[in-house]
């Protein structure tokens, strides 16, 4: 696929190398089959083969401990870029490895361990039960929410976004009860195949991707004991060191707003854990001025070459030196 012929030198121009080298970190979660109008932020497998092919192209993909290294000796290169996916769905092995491993495009993996081997996180409950409910109303008023009109797609979605809004934020304990509450309205039970097995992490490590931690159970950190919140990052790495027989230096913050979602006192812990960097969602690029354990992401929701580019192309301005 190719864009105009000057794009690499402007985005070269917007992303130097060198001291003032930036870097982009693009954050995914799942690549699906075909398009889901459930999941909508989520890009098929044709739109994620272009979105790599197009970083192939124009830019330089590097594996994240790569890129983080290269940032603080003031050697990487311009137009520097990494691929991220958090959680681990099994679509992350079974749909994306290929796609990367055919266009070149390295990535790292953070993977919530509390999930591996046939569990489901409280989000994607809400989102399948909403999928198999019958056309008809959902009455929770009893959980201190609406009565839904289930009759076409948009009505699904608009419930998931309201349910998984008010859900959220939730102590983790009295989420879970009020998911297990609403996933009862749904009598199908559910594949035990979302999320990656064990297995699956090795083989993705086994084919030269990285892998870092993203907690057991992918709590709103900020919203724990400290003891608490140091055990769920402790635990995720432990674990995938035992699976993986290597260290695993770098973690990603559940949700990962600073200040909203984790807070100084766990940059801490990420630092005492001894990963080398951390990964946040606070939108920017990086440069060799920014706090390596909270490095900034983004999301490339856009379904469209051209817009694509633009944003990567935009997101090169916004540099962030520190965050929080």
């Amino acid at each position: 696929m190719v864009l105009g012929g000057g794009l690499r030198p402007l985005a070269s121009l917007l992303a130097p190398g060198g001291k003032r080298a930036r870097l982009s970190v693009l954050i995914y979660h799942r690549v699906l089959a075909a398009p889901d109008a459930l999941l909508p932020g989520e890009p098929d497998a044709m739109r994620f083969r272009w979105q790599m092919e197009l970083l192939a192209r124009y830019f330089n993909p590097l594996p994240l401990s790569e890129a983080v290294r290269r940032l603080r000796e003031e050697t990487l290169p311009p137009r520097a870029v990494s691929v991220t996916f958090d959680d681990g769905y099994a679509d992350n092995m079974e749909i994306a490895l290929p796609i990367l491993q055919q266009v070149g495009v390295p990535a790292t993996f953070f993977i919530a361990t509390g999930y591996l081997d046939g569990g489901w996180m409280w989000n994607d409950k809400i989102i399948e039960t909403l999928r198999r409910m019958p056309n008809g109303d959902l009455d929770l008023t009893d959980m201190g929410l609406d009565v839904y009109s289930l009759v076409n797609t948009a009505d699904r979605l608009a419930a998931i976004e309201q349910i998984l809004a008010w859900l959220k934020y939730l102590p983790g304990e009295e989420r879970e009860r009020r998911t297990q509450a609403l996933t009862q309205h749904c009598h199908e039970s559910f594949p035990r195949s979302l999320m990656m097995t064990s297995i699956q992490v090795r083989q993705l490590r086994q084919a030269g991707m990285e892998i870092g931690a993203h907690t057991h159970s992918h709590p709103i950190l900020a919203s724990l004991e400290q003891a608490s919140a140091e055990q769920e990052i402790a635990t995720s790495k432990a674990r995938l060191e035992d699976l993986l027989g290597e260290p695993v230096r770098l973690f990603a913050y559940p949700n990962g707003k600073p200040g909203k979602d984790y807070l100084q006192e766990h940059v801490g812990i990420t630092q005492n854990l001894n990963f080398e960097a951390a990964v946040s969602t606070a939108w920017g690029v990086a440069s060799s001025r920014s706090d390596p354990w909270q490095l900034p992401r983004f999301t490339p929701w856009d379904r469209t070459p051209s817009r694509f580019m633009v944003r990567l192309l935009w997101n090169s301005c916004n540099e962030k030196t520190s965050i929080g």
